[in-house]
């Protein structure tokens, strides 16, 4: 009896106990065999699609490791997706950015949160209380009666029917063709080779193309403007469509006659390029001496070894032609034999004689050719000239006579 009643009061007392603390239920007794806390935990938000099965209390592992575990599952604020509160040991350092995923022990096992460092390139800052992990880095496992279920379907009106029909029907298209597929099989991996081995000038064929595309884009004004411009050259083409078809029927005509006459002289053609045959082959033959002869062409009849037999500085022969009229009656008239004395009348004396004065700086005006010596006088005294007999050429006259030959 007193048994009895120790039992009933214990458990009232335990039951008062629990009730002033706020017992929530299983869930807020710990599990034995836990991850160990420590004395500064911290707490990390995760948010996910689907927790599946998740339930309070589970583990949360880094790397297989045991490191918190699972303190509530709940709905994000838009009421949308699950968010899960776990807690972990303050001594176990992540980034961040950190991934979780939900994940199972075994086939049949516990569902646990499983955290992990997106690599130590990516990693970034420090995971701290209070942080959350968004949708965009949370993922799980495929469960094993999502697999079942798709093998059921698979095999239960699913494709295994489908599948057969197609491997018969490849079969039978296949049949007998076995070389031909080979040597499809073959072209195709040459072909594939070769496309691979001419990659790099695809990859620039492909940046010149796109060059060309903005270069055309940028002078899309000018295009436009060309392509209205020539719109009154069409215009004028489709008038003058007549004349050109006329043209071209007439070189057609032309290229007919051209043709009918090659035919017909195709024989006289054919024996003067076979009477031409010789003369072609003796100027081959010429080769460079041709070129060579007609270097010497030009110099007749010295060659160019004749440099060789010449001394001195006089080989060549320049020759200066002076046809200043008063200039050449000084050389003559300076010459021992003076040709133009008795010829030439005392008024060209100054020319020739070498006459002091006024006179010699002023002479006469010599007289037109036919003109007698008298006129030239008379005009330059202002008197009539006299008659008789024709008088003899003198001036001008007489001196391209004389040079002439004449009298």
């Amino acid at each position: 009896m007193r048994k009895t009643i120790a039992l009933v009061a214990a458990g009232v007392a335990g039951a008062l106990t629990l009730s002033g603390c706020s017992f929530g239920g299983i869930y807020d007794v710990p599990l034995p065999g836990g991850a160990d806390l420590g004395d500064h935990p911290y707490t990390v938000k995760v948010q996910f699609n689907d927790v599946l099965d998740l339930v309070p209390q589970a583990g949360v592992k880094v790397n297989e490791v045991p490191v918190g575990r699972v303190e509530a599952i709940g709905l994000t604020p838009d009421g949308w997706h699950a968010e899960v509160t776990v807690k972990l040991n303050g001594d176990v350092k992540l980034p961040a950015n950190s991934l979780a995923n939900i994940r199972q022990s075994s086939l049949l096992g516990e569902k646990y949160v499983e955290l992990a460092s997106p690599g130590d390139d990516l990693a970034q800052g420090t995971l701290t209380d209070g942080a959350e992990i968004p949708l965009a880095r949370t993922n799980r496992s495929v469960e094993v009666e999502e697999v079942l279920g798709a093998l059921s379907m698979l095999l239960n009106g699913g494709g295994v029917e489908q599948l057969n029909t197609i491997t018969k029907e490849l079969n039978a298209a296949t049949e007998g063709r076995e070389p031909d597929i080979r040597r499809l099989l073959d072209n195709a991996n040459q072909l594939v080779s070769t496309l691979d081995a001419q990659s790099g000038d695809i990859t620039r064929a492909l940046d010149g193309l796109n060059r060309l595309a903005s270069t055309l884009a940028g002078q899309k004004d000018q295009i436009v403007n060309a392509i209205d411009d020539l719109g009154p050259g069409i215009g004028v083409l489709e008038q003058q469509r007549t004349q050109l078809v006329t043209m071209l029927q007439a070189l057609q005509n032309l290229s007919g006659v051209t043709v009918d006459t090659l035919n017909k002289s195709q024989e006289n053609l054919v024996a003067d390029l076979r009477a031409l045959l010789p003369t072609l082959q003796k100027l081959g033959e010429a080769g460079a001496d041709l070129p060579k002869s007609l270097e010497i062409l030009l110099t007749y009849p010295f060659t160019d070894a004749a440099i060789d037999g010449v001394k001195g500085d006089y080989f060549n022969l320049y020759a200066k032609i002076d046809l200043n009229l008063q200039n050449v009656l000084q050389n003559l008239s300076r010459s021992r034999q003076n040709p133009l004395g008795g010829v030439l009348p005392d008024s060209l004396a100054g020319l020739t004689g070498g006459v002091e004065g006024e006179q010699a700086n002023q002479p006469p005006p010599l007289p037109l050719p036919g003109e007698s010596q008298s006129a030239a006088a008379t005009g330059a005294t202002g008197t009539t000239g006299a008659t008789g007999a024709q008088p003899q050429q003198t001036g001008v006259a007489g001196i391209f006579g004389l040079l002439a030959g004449g009298a």
